[in-house]
């Protein structure tokens, strides 16, 4: 088997015979100088390398929103350009992202992608009122002339920026290319004294507490959705804030001081999940909302915020897939408004339900376990809303809107009049309770009456349409109920 010797050939050696030199020169001095500017040039090569790198990377951000800048400029459908590029720069002044390039200093608004953004069209701006002015424009067509001169502008950085991604990629290469040649101290690796290191074991769960449920009735609404997962948070199913699990997540040590962790302060948040990994498992999320829930009833309401924060936190960490946690917290620190927004309003909502089932726990707990009818949304982004007739049908009664075509006007005067006459018999408490529009009025109402008149009353109102269910009917939660 012939043997490949080529792979020395990247071996950069030399002897002192290599080096020849006038006589009256040191020969020593010859062999310093010219390991000196072996180093020096290897040193050079390298740098460079790293800066190409960093200068690609970065126009590649760059590029696609100039890109599209150019391309709203330039479209037909762009009703006044200098608008649409006055808007831009106000905007970018006013509320700039502070995402940059690796190594720049965020706090600078020069080192930020945003920054870089703002200077190219104030350049293009000043260019293109510079080029309208010496063409002596009528005051009629400057605008119209501005905003051709703003897209040829824009067009001009395009093409520029595109063409020098393509240089600085071919020069990248030939430097790369010219490294590999040559064998050097960074390319040293020692092959056979590889240690095995065990990865560590995956941290376990959250411990749960079984619980005995507690034997209630409610009628729940049932509403139809084109993706009934897309509910952002969830309240965690407990015996007080549902009936449908028997079992309690608990709080661990580090969740306890991962939850004493002040709102917004994502930093902290950060460095503390990438020190305690027990805190990103199954089950710690519904821990740190149901420890909410039980400060909130204890009345310590900026703690039961805090542990929804958290909770929610890691929710948005574990949805955003396997690299979340990075994300979420990269998106969180660099001070990006949109994202931030939608996550606080998110934890806004999701404290509001908290309080409200809060409530509703100490209500029922006041009425001593009775059992009672009461309307509960499913999820926090559900509503329930009543449908009150303001008296009897009309003498005339018109139909209009698609769907309408094949309907009898006698058939819906009956319908109008059974609602009327229905709403008309119901006691008077509950009349105004519905009139008000007050979920919270009605569920009160029913609470004072026996489960079945309830029950009854509730049938009456899914049957003429005052209440709309996608599934109607009560769902008994008794263990006899859920039984049958």
């Amino acid at each position: 088997m012939p043997l490949n010797y080529s792979k020395w050939d990247q071996l950069e050696l030399s002897d002192d015979s290599d080096i020849e030199g006038h006589p009256n020169v040191d020969k020593r001095s010859l062999i310093r100088w010219k390991q000196r500017d072996i180093h020096e040039k290897r040193e050079q090569r390298k740098q460079r390398i790293t800066y190409l790198h960093a200068q690609i990377d970065c126009n590649e951000v760059l590029l696609p929103r100039i890109q599209e800048i150019y391309s709203k400029l330039s479209s037909p459908s762009t009703s006044s350009p200098t608008a649409y590029f006055n808007s831009l720069v106000e905007q970018l002044e006013k509320n700039p992202s502070r995402e940059c390039p690796p190594g720049n200093d965020p706090s600078k608004l020069e080192h930020t992608y945003d920054g870089m953004i703002l200077d190219l069209l104030r350049q293009v701006s000043a260019q293109a009122k510079n080029k309208v002015k010496d063409a002596s424009v009528l005051e009629s067509e400057r605008e119209q002339k501005l905003g051709v001169a703003l897209s040829e502008g824009m067009k001009f950085h395009v093409d520029n920026l595109g063409a020098n991604i393509k240089k600085d990629k071919e020069e990248l290469s030939q430097e790369e290319k010219e490294r590999s040649k040559h064998i050097t101290s960074d390319d040293l690796h020692e092959g056979f004294d590889s240690q095995y290191v065990p990865a560590k074991p995956e941290p376990a769960s959250v411990p749960v507490t079984k619980i005995d449920k507690p034997k209630t009735k409610s009628t729940t609404t049932e509403i139809e959705v084109l993706n009934p997962q897309a509910s952002s948070s969830t309240l965690p199913e407990t015996s007080a804030l549902s009936e449908d699990d028997d079992a309690l997540p608990e709080m661990t040590p580090s969740l306890r001081a991962f939850s004493e962790i002040a709102v917004k302060d994502y930093q902290k948040s950060f460095s503390f999940i990438q020190e305690h990994r027990d805190v990103v498992v199954k089950g710690a999320s519904d821990a740190l909302l149901v420890a909410g829930f039980r400060a909130q009833t204890a009345g310590k309401s900026k703690y039961s915020k805090q542990c929804v924060h958290q909770s929610l936190l890691l929710q948005y960490c574990e949805k955003l897939g396997v690299d979340g946690v990075r994300v979420f917290f990269k998106k969180m620190m660099s001070g990006d408004p949109r994202a931030e927004k939608v996550f606080i309003d998110d934890v806004e909502r999701t404290y509001e339900h908290l309080c409200s089932r809060v409530e509703l726990a100490r209500a029922e707990e006041e009425a001593g376990g009775v059992e009672q009818i009461q309307l509960v949304p499913e999820s926090p982004d559900q509503t329930i809303s009543f449908n009150v007739p303001s008296g009897p049908p009309p003498e005339e009664i018109i139909l209009e809107g698609p769907g309408t075509e094949d309907m009898d006007i006698e058939e819906v005067r009956k319908a109008l009049q059974m609602r009327w006459e229905v709403f008309s018999n119901f006691p008077e408490a509950l009349q105004e309770a519905l009139k008000d529009g007050s979920l919270e009025k009605v569920n009160r109402v029913l609470g004072d009456m026996d489960v079945s008149t309830a029950e009854g009353v509730v049938q009456q109102l899914d049957m003429v349409g005052i209440l709309s269910f996608a599934e109607g009917g009560i769902r008994d939660e008794t263990a006899a109920g859920r039984a049958a």
